[in-house]
């Protein structure tokens, strides 16, 4: 009974190991028997040394770059860095910074002249975007006397690149819409608020420039100046119906009172430009006058110096040959015209006077 126990355990140990070997594509002893599949062999050398190296390190590049370990910040803008979820109170200049993944981050933002135009017949846009520019409804506010008003406005402005990292981690990322706009609707609603809606327009210089004023001094004055306000300007005052037809029926009445001014204007040029040309006239006429008076005084003046000095060249000698000259002469007429008379004047003092006779006017009027 052992000896069969002992066969019995020798013959199931050797099939046992029978099987192992044509599982496992053994030899089995001797080679008997068919042989199993067998398994293929993974060959763990890579070529050497130096391209494991190469494969090592190209691993170590594709991971860097995955894990982005560095920025870049562009002109116009500044990084803000956060170091577990904690701001830096500097802010990183434009340029190349490295940083350490997962563990820090870096947040960009725009330092360039960003712009909201406060309009109401456009198409509203609230996010300024990457152009810079946005657009807001237009501000209402009502006037002295509670009649609404509608302000345009263009406000140019930009992040103070200085105190960005401050900036952003006090009011956040829409700092926009916390300080610029908020400042811009209450300095406007001060501002117009003391004004009648009628004189807006004739003090729309003053309103500008207050305006303007009040919205630099509200965004400087915060702590850190978050922004620096370039320019607000006052585009379009926007008035009730009611107020711009009483307007312009002033301004229609003004203008024809300017209008009647300038005619009396013009009429009261016409009669100075007529009196000017009447004085013009008469100071002719009295020039020429006076020339002329001039003339004839300078012309006795002289025939009276002429007379004096015939007067003084006259003798009695020379009188006497006068006589004789002119009897001279009555005596040729004589002998031409007999029937002639002559009358004779005593004393010489007046010339002789003789009448023809065959003149019959003259001998009517001789006799």
């Amino acid at each position: 009974m052992a000896s069969d126990m002992n066969d019995y355990f020798n013959k199931k140990k050797s099939e046992n190991n029978s099987g192992f070997n044509k599982s496992t594509g053994g030899s089995g002893g001797n080679g008997g028997g068919p042989k199993g599949p067998k398994i293929p062999e993974i060959n763990i050398n890579m070529g050497g040394g130096k391209t494991g190296l190469v494969y090592f390190l190209i691993a170590v590049v594709l991971m860097l770059v995955m894990a982005k370990p560095f920025t870049i910040i562009e002109e116009g803008q500044r990084g803000i860095l956060s170091t577990n979820g904690k701001y830096q109170d500097m802010a990183l200049l434009p340029g190349l910074h490295f940083i350490v993944p997962v563990i820090q981050k870096v947040y960009i933002v725009d330092t360039k002249v960003r712009i909201i135009n406060y309009a109401s017949r456009v198409e509203v846009n609230t996010n300024t975007g990457a152009s810079g520019i946005g657009s807001k409804p237009a501000v209402t506010v009502l006037d002295k006397r509670g009649l609404p008003v509608t302000i345009e406005l263009t406000v140019q402005y930009r992040l103070n690149s200085q105190f960005a990292a401050q900036t952003i981690s006090n009011w956040g990322f829409s700092w926009e819409d916390k300080i610029i706009n908020p400042v811009v609707r209450d300095v406007v609603r001060n501002v117009v608020g003391k004004y009648d809606a009628e004189s807006l327009p004739q003090k729309r210089n003053v309103i500008a420039t207050e305006i303007d004023k009040g919205v630099r001094d509200s965004v400087t004055g915060l702590k850190n100046s978050p922004a620096i306000l370039q320019s607000v300007q006052l585009r379009e005052i926007g008035l009730p119906p009611k107020v711009r037809e009483q307007i312009e029926r002033v301004q229609v009445a003004k203008q024809e009172v300017q209008k009647a001014e300038q005619e009396v204007q013009r009429a009261k040029q016409e009669a100075l430009k007529r009196a000017e040309t009447a004085r013009g006239i008469a100071q002719k006429a009295r020039i020429e006058a006076q020339g002329k008076a001039d003339a004839v005084t300078i012309e006795a003046n002289a025939q009276a110096k002429a007379n004096l000095l015939i007067s003084k060249s006259l003798t009695s000698q020379l009188l006497a040959l006068e006589q004789i000259k002119v009897q001279g002469k009555f005596n040729e007429a004589l002998r031409e015209n007999k029937d002639a008379k002559i009358f004779l004047t005593p004393g010489g003092s007046t010339p002789n006077i003789w009448v023809d006779t065959k003149d019959v006017r003259q001998r009517t009027t001789a006799k």
